[in-house]
C-alpha cells in the first residue's frame, strides 16, 4: 500500500468526509437504493486508509481475515483454509497464474466451489486455490461482488447490498484491518535490508 499523507487521490480526509455517495439504477432516488451518508462512518477511527476486510461464512465455518478487493478479477482462498476445514479433497484440478499489482505471479493449486452465507443471502461461489502466505484468508474479487450486487465503501468500512428483505450491510473489521496493514509494512521492511 502506498500512503501519502492525508490525502486520498488528491482529496483530504476533510473533503471526503463530505461527501456522500449513492448507487442508483434510476433518476428518482427509492427506498432500495443503496446510499452511504456520513452516519455510515460513525465510530470509525478516522482519518484511515484501512482496507475493508470482513468475516464470511462458508459452509459451516466462519472465515476471519477475508479482504473485499473490487481490482481483483478472481476470488482466492488460501490452500491452508481448506486443510484446517478438511475441504482440500474437493478441490478441482485446474492451474492458473495469477497476477498482482507488481505483476509477481503465483500459480493456482485447483479451484473449489463453495457455499457462502452472507447475511442470509446463499450463493455457491468459485474460487482460485492459492499455497502462499497472502496474509488475508479469502480475497472477494469482481466476481463474488458482481454476483451478490454487493456495493463496498472503504471510506465507510461497509458492504452493502440488497435482498428481498431490504438492503444489508456487513461492517468492516477495522482492528483487523489495521493489523493487516501493519504486518505489511513489517514484513516490507524487514526485505528492504537484504542485499
Amino acid at each position: 500500500m502506498i500512503f501519502r499523507g492525508n490525502e486520498i487521490n488528491r482529496v483530504t480526509f476533510s473533503a471526503a468526509k463530505k461527501t456522500k455517495v449513492s448507487i442508483t439504477n434510476s433518476k428518482r432516488l427509492r427506498e432500495d437504493d443503496i446510499t452511504f451518508t456520513e452516519e455510515d462512518a460513525d465510530g470509525l477511527l478516522l482519518p484511515h486508509n484501512d482496507a475493508l476486510v470482513i468475516s464470511l461464512n462458508v459452509l459451516d465455518f466462519k472465515i476471519k481475515r477475508v479482504l473485499v478487493d473490487p481490482k481483483s478479477s478472481a476470488n482466492i482462498i488460501q490452500w491452508r483454509v481448506l486443510e484446517q476445514t478438511k475441504l482440500t479433497r474437493s478441490i478441482i484440478p485446474a492451474t492458473k497464474l495469477l497476477a498482482g499489482f507488481n505483476l509477481a505471479s503465483v500459480t493456482t493449486r485447483g479451484e473449489i466451489l463453495l457455499l457462502t452465507n452472507t447475511e442470509g443471502v446463499m450463493k455457491t461461489t468459485l474460487f482460485e486455490v492459492v499455497d502462499g502466505d497472502m496474509g488475508y484468508n479469502i480475497i472477494l474479487g469482481r466476481p463474488w461482488l458482481h454476483e451478490m450486487k454487493d456495493v463496498p465503501s472503504t471510506y465507510h468500512q461497509l458492504l452493502k447490498f440488497l435482498t428481498p428483505e431490504g438492503i444489508q450491510q456487513i461492517r468492516g473489521d477495522q482492528p483487523v484491518a489495521r493489523e493487516m496493514n501493519a504486518i505489511s509494512v513489517s514484513s516490507s521492511k524487514g526485505k528492504e535490508h537484504v542485499t
